[in-house]
């Protein structure tokens, strides 16, 4: 397969997760790591920069696209359309609902980038970042690969704003803190739907966090989070290395606390991407914003200050 223009620059993991839709994104990772994937006749890593013209060659794999564009329900796309809170010729931004992946595997046939690609017909369409599937809110899709490229590049040096809601199971010992721990995969804890669990260990890689306190509840504290980084679960492993995990967390929280917080009326994990805000490649700045969801508000209401 040709490299085209759009796709110049982009990372041979991103462009084989763009052409093996419905591929679980371990066996991507196993494809490249065992050398069935060649760049112009030779193995490469996953994090190597595509040019336009080379060819990538893709082994036979069986993918949930095979047999027709995704099977993404009109109720799902009417819900993705009316997510829709930016849009320019470069960029669209969804706010994501919790429970909807931003794309297909591990199981699932289809995700928020096959919603919108459905939308738009045959346009070019990819993930310039991705939320976690419990997570709801703000995420950036570019609509061409120059887009795509500079967003990449952008997320990667740490160039865009990323501001989360979420509600913390406990309280903070200062208005705002500021965590640097290094987060990795953790020694103990069996991963789920293919993620393996994270905690804060010394050989981990960076990851900055500022947490700020926004209100404080009896036994509870709603906090803005800014990622200065953007590790796996970062937001979520943070917190509970504060001994506050995230409401509702079921992977890094205290099981017993997910009954409590079920009796409270939530059913999902306290985590909202509510703010993003870049420049795109002419240095004109772009900011986007979601409101925090009916659910959550419905769960703060509840509390006892």
């Amino acid at each position: 397969m040709k490299v085209d223009a759009n796709r110049d620059g982009q990372r041979l993991d991103n462009f084989l997760l763009g052409q093996l839709k419905g591929v679980p994104k371990s066996a991507v990772y196993r494809l490249i790591r065992t050398g069935q994937v060649r760049v112009d006749g030779g193995r490469s890593k996953p994090t190597r920069k595509l040019s336009a013209g080379q060819t990538v060659r893709i082994p036979p794999v069986r993918t949930a696209g095979s047999s027709g564009p995704a099977p993404v329900s009109q109720a799902v796309l009417d819900q993705v359309r009316a997510a829709i809170v930016f849009e320019n010729a470069d960029y669209l931004v969804v706010d994501k609902p919790a429970g909807m992946a931003v794309h297909a595997g591990s199981g699932l046939a289809w995700g928020l980038i096959d919603a919108v690609r459905r939308l738009r017909g045959d346009g070019f369409v990819e993930l310039a970042h991705r939320i976690d599937r419990e997570t709801s809110g703000c995420v950036v899709l570019a609509l061409n690969g120059r887009a795509l490229r500079h967003l990449s590049d952008a997320f990667r040096e740490g160039r865009v704003i990323k501001r989360y809601l979420c509600l913390l199971d406990g309280r903070l010992l200062d208005p705002v803190v500021t965590l640097n721990a290094p987060i990795g995969r953790a020694e103990t804890g069996p991963g789920e739907g293919g993620v393996p669990k994270m905690a804060v260990i010394e050989s981990g890689k960076r990851a900055k966090t500022r947490f700020t306190e926004l209100e404080r509840y009896r036994y509870c504290t709603y906090v803005e989070a800014e990622l200065f980084t953007g590790r796996t679960h970062q937001i979520r492993v943070h917190a509970a290395h504060l001994d506050a995990p995230l409401a509702g967390d079921p992977r890094y929280g205290d099981p017993l606390a997910l009954e409590r917080w079920a009796n409270r009326g939530l059913r999902r994990l306290f985590l909202h991407a509510h703010r993003l805000e870049f420049e795109d490649e002419h240095g004109e700045g772009i900011a986007v914003s979601a409101p925090l969801p009916p659910e959550l508000r419905a769960v703060l209401a509840r509390l006892d200050a």
